[in-house]
Parts: structure tokens; C-alpha cells; sequence
């Protein structure tokens, strides 16, 4: 039975027996599980009318609350359910999600820690425990944790998250794996909308879906190719929406960009999907994937005749509903597809796009950004769950080899800046040289580049979105190429620009790289100016082109899937 059938079995239960208690809460459940806001906070009010304070009742109020953005009334009935039930590890994991988006990051890794400590053996918590420890820095047990969560992955538990998944150091096959176990979760329950076909004539319309359109990563990266797609008279560029309009200028550019942007936040699955169908959509782009906030229910249904795994999400959908996934030559060599359960297409470029209309600012003075004022400046902008202890050892050991620099690092959630000072301190290191910066609207972010020197990657996820941004603002990016996906962006960046010699084989090269080139100044100018050279003369930026490219690559998909063009019939 599909998700929609269990639904309406339940609505007529409680039809049937209205004061059926336990029918109510399993109706919250399936109508928030598909998309359904006002229905599940309706049967989550009347558990609690037959049941006043009953945990579980108030644990669905809470997780409408958290999916309806009302994060500090989320965080009230969850706290107020916990306390009724601690013995619940699934009120506690709910309780966890709530939190973080309460803005209280550590309260949040303790309710995790308690729901994994409830059930030990339980996989999901488990991940759920690994990852947010990951983003505040807190290595205590990261090892066997991460053991857990990938033997769970090997023995076909499809309970880990693959977004999180990408965070561990397991290989494009494990990745797969992961991603196709939680994509036959949904499949089993997803309803399908009746089969349709790619137009034969016109304009061909391509649908792009993401919870990123406005001052987000996935914003800033397509915006300027929307608007260079907006010319072509074979395309014509549908955006679906599914967060909230941020009133941002980027927001706005996209609106204006795109023939039209449609607006679906908040909606169901099923009304999502309807509205891709109703659209005439040609050919869908998945703009999020497995990431935070995405919607794989929707694509599961099959809204369009073909569909695309795009920038969002670095791996595998693994998905049956995936037909494509959009790449490039060095991000996915050949060697790699045997990790993808999409076919593989490849632009001639670097497959991430960006806004070469950005004109960065003239940043602050070093000592408002808390720099030295002579010091070589390290940079390292990636979100902190990236900074794993690998990354971070051999970030410490460059810093121990180059005297005279500090570690620009941003800002974590919760004590994650004080537990890596502490690391520092640890290892011999004046904790002060390392440096933390705010989280800042994108134009002040981008301008603080100026003062930065070299940017040290991470492994095994890379800088992605950050890579573009440092080597658009003039800051050389060292990476060390991994065999995923994630592990390979910003090896991409460099590779296109002509930066190979930025593309190092290991950690070994990768400190002995990055201490020869901080402890000589005048390498590093020169440095800087072959990528100032790079980004004028290479393709990499260049937006027009890249628009040529995409559009003649979906042009050439479309044909072989029977469009004849736009000048026919």
C-alpha cells in the first residue's frame, strides 16, 4: 500500500471511532509524511483534545510546529513530551531535530546522545548522533560511531541519512549503497502519477526543483546561468520552489530570470508533483537531492519524463526515479560510474556554474576581522562538519611548519570554535592563531577573501560553493583529490581553470604544498596572479558559455529521446 492509501485508511478509522486515540496520532504521522501541514497539525490537536498531555500527542504537535518553522513552539512540545516519556529515544530524536533549529546546538547533541543511548544498537540514532557531533566538532567516540553507521550501510539498514553519509570516509560503492536503501524506502510508498512523454516540438521546458532558491548556495551558483538560459529559444526555464521567498535580491534575479517561478512552499508532495505535471515539465532537475529540506517524494512520483541529479547533492541519488546525473569529466571520470545509478552526462566545463556578475567588496580592515596585520592568512571557510580530525591534523601540522601564519576558520555551532582551540592547545599550537569568522551575508563573506592567502581544503568533502567563491574572489584553493564525488569539486574548479599543480595525490603533498608556499611570500603572489590570468582567459566563469553548453547538452538528450526541435510541425 502506498503512502496515500494508508493515509486515507486512517481518515476513515477515525471517521468510524472519532475518540480512537492511537488512530489520530498514526493520521499525524501520514499526513505529515506526505507534505500534509494543515491535516497532520488537525489530527495532531485532536490526539491531544482526547488526551491532554499525552507525549506522543504532544510529540506530533511538535513535529508540526518544526515543519510548519514555529521552531521555538517545536522546541516547547517536545521538551514538554520528553519530559513525559524519557525513556522514549524517538521523542528524544525528534526532540534533537527541534533544537537545532532552536538555535541550541549542544542541547541538541544531548538529546541525540540520549536517543542513541536508549537504543545503542539502533542505527538511525546512531547517525543521527555522528553527524550533529560532527558540525559541533565533538569527536568523543567519532570513530566507533562512524564504524556503526557504515556496517549498518553494508548490512542494507536504509536508516542512514546519505547527505550525512558523504561526511564519512567510505567509497563511492558504500555511497551508492546508502542512497539506494533510502531511496526504496520511498519508492515502496510513493504514488505514481500516470505515465506522460517528452514533447516532440517547441520549446523544450526544464523544471529545476530546490528548497535554494534565493541567498543560498544554490542561488548564488545558478542565478546567472538562469539568466544567460533565458535567451535560448529551444529552453524554456521553469523554477519550483519549495522554500519561502527571502526577499533577497538573489531571489528576485531568479524570479526574473526564469519564464516562471513557481512558488510551491508549503504544499504536499502530491499538489508539488501536480504542479511539475500541470507545468508541462520536459525535462526536471533535482536541485537538492538527499540534502536538508529536499523533497525526493515529489520526483518519486514522476512528475516529468525525465529526470536529473544536479549540483546539490555530490553523489548518487540511487534513485529509480533518477534518470540522469549532470557532471563533468574530472568530478566523474568513467573509473567512477560504477558508483552512480544514474547514466552519466558530462558538460565540457566544470559542471558547477556560479555568479560571475559578483563584484566583491572592499573588506574590512585586517584587524576588524581579528587578523594580524602581517601574518600569512590560511583559510579554511567550510561548514564545520567537514573539519574532521583528519582535515583538522594536517591543517594544525601546517600551521606548526609556518610560523608566522593563523588558521581563518568559520564560526561553528555551539562550543565547536573553543572544542577546536582546544585541539590546537592540545597539539603544542597557540590556540589564538586560529581565527574564527562570523557567519555574514554573502557580499561581506566574499570581500573577506581579500585578506585571505591560501585556502586548505577538506577531506573527504570538499569545498564546493566555498571553492567557487574563493577562486572568484582571487584566493588559490590546495585540495587534495578524493574517489568520490564530494571528494573531487574542488579539484574540478582547479582542473578547469588550469590549476592542476593545486591538485595534490595526499595529505603528505597536501602540508608539504601549502608550508612551501606560506613560508614564501613571493610564491604566493604569483600564485595569486595565475589565478587572476586563469579566471579572465578560462571557462570556468564564463556564464554565456556555459549556458551554450547545458543548452545544446539538453537539446542533444531531448533528441534522443524523441524531440525533433523547435522549428518542426
Amino acid at each position: 500500500m502506498d503512502a496515500l492509501g494508508e493515509r486515507d485508511q486512517l481518515r476513515a478509522a477515525v471517521a468510524r471511532q472519532p475518540a480512537d486515540f492511537i488512530a489520530w496520532v498514526m493520521l499525524a504521522d501520514a499526513e505529515l509524511s506526505l507534505g500534509e501541514l494543515a491535516a497532520g497539525e488537525n489530527a495532531a490537536l485532536r490526539a491531544l483534545q482526547l488526551r491532554a498531555a499525552h507525549p506522543e500527542a504532544l510529540a506530533r504537535l511538535g513535529r508540526v510546529r518544526w515543519m510548519q518553522g514555529r521552531h521555538d513552539e517545536a522546541a516547547t512540545a517536545l521538551q514538554q513530551a520528553a519530559a513525559a516519556a524519557p525513556q522514549h529515544p524517538g521523542i528524544a530524536l525528534w526532540l534533537g531535530h527541534v533544537l537545532e533549529d532552536a538555535g541550541q546546538p549542544e542541547a541538541a547533541a544531548d538529546a541525540y546522545r540520549r536517543a542513541h543511548m536508549l537504543v545503542p544498537d539502533e542505527a538511525y540514532m546512531a547517525a543521527q548522533r555522528l553527524n550533529w557531533q560532527r558540525r559541533l566538532c565533538d569527536w568523543r567516540d567519532l570513530e566507533a560511531l562512524s564504524q556503526q553507521v557504515r556496517a549498518a550501510v553494508a548490512a542494507g539498514n536504509p536508516a542512514v541519512e546519505p547527505f550525512a553519509f558523504l561526511s564519512e570516509d567510505a567509497n563511492a560503492a558504500e555511497q551508492l549503497a546508502c542512497a539506494r536503501q533510502r531511496a526504496q524506502v520511498i519508492a515502496q510508498s510513493a504514488p505514481r502519477l500516470p505515465a506522460t512523454s517528452l514533447r516532440t516540438h517547441g520549446p523544450l521546458r526544464i523544471g529545476f526543483l530546490s528548497n535554494g532558491f534565493g541567498a543560498h548556495p544554490t542561488g548564488l551558483l545558478t542565478v546567472a546561468l538562469f539568466e544567460q538560459l533565458r535567451a535560448h529559444p529551444s529552453l524554456q526555464i521553469h523554477l519550483f520552489a519549495i522554500n519561502r521567498d527571502d526577499g533577497s535580491t538573489i531571489r528576485q534575479r531568479l524570479r526574473t530570470a526564469s519564464h516562471t517561478l513557481h512558488d510551491v512552499e508549503g504544499q504536499p508532495h502530491t499538489g508539488i508533483a501536480r504542479r511539475i505535471r500541470e507545468a508541462g515539465i520536459d525535462i526536471l532537475f533535482d536541485l537538492r537531492g538527499w540534502g536538508g529540506g529536499g523533497t525526493p517524494e515529489v520526483l518519486a512520483m514522476r512528475p516529468a519524463p525525465l529526470q536529473i541529479n544536479w549540483l546539490a547533492y555530490p553523489g548518487t541519488s540511487g534513485a529509480p526515479w533518477i534518470d540522469y546525473v549532470l557532471a563533468d569529466s574530472f568530478v566523474l571520470p568513467p573509473a567512477l560510474e560504477h558508483g552512480f545509478s544514474e547514466k552519466v552526462l558530462r558538460l565540457p566545463r566544470a559542471f558547477q556554474p556560479s555568479d560571475n556578475t559578483r563584484v566583491p567588496e572592499p573588506p574590512p580592515a585586517r584587524e576588524d576581522c581579528g587578523l594580524p596585520a602581517d601574518a600569512v592568512v590560511l583559510c579554511c571557510f567550510n561548514n564545520s562538519y567537514k573539519l574532521n580530525p583528519r582535515s583538522v591534523g594536517r591543517l594544525l601540522e601546517i600551521l606548526r611548519q609556518v610560523p608566522d601564519s593563523v588558521l581563518w576558520l568559520l564560526s561553528g555551532p555551539g562550543q565547536a570554535d573553543a572544542r577546536l582551540r582546544a585541539i590546537a592547545r592540545q597539539q603544542g599550537l597557540d590556540p589564538a592563531r586560529l581565527v574564527f569568522m562570523a557567519k555574514l551575508p554573502h557580499p561581506q563573506y566574499l570581500a573577506r577573501y581579500r585578506h585571505a592567502d591560501l585556502f586548505l581544503d577538506t577531506h573527504p568533502y570538499n569545498a564546493h560553493t566555498t571553492a567557487s567563491d574563493a577562486l572568484w574572489a582571487g584566493c588559490p584553493v590546495l585540495t587534495a583529490p578524493g574517489h568520490t564525488f564530494a571528494a573531487r569539486v574542488a579539484g574540478s574548479l582547479n582542473h578547469h581553470l588550469g590549476l592542476d599543480d593545486m591538485n595534490v595525490a595526499d595529505d603528505a603533498r597536501f602540508v608539504q604544498t601549502a608550508v612551501a608556499l606560506g613560508n614564501d611570500r613571493s610564491a604566493l603572489q604569483a600564485l595569486r596572479a595565475r589565478l587572476r590570468a586563469a579566471r579572465a582567459h578560462s571557462g570556468l566563469f564564463d556564464m554565456q558559455g556555459f549556458a551554450s553548453d547545458f543548452a545544446a547538452l539538453l537539446q542533444q538528450l531531448a533528441r534522443h529521446h524523441g524531440w525533433h526541435g523547435t522549428d518542426a510541425g
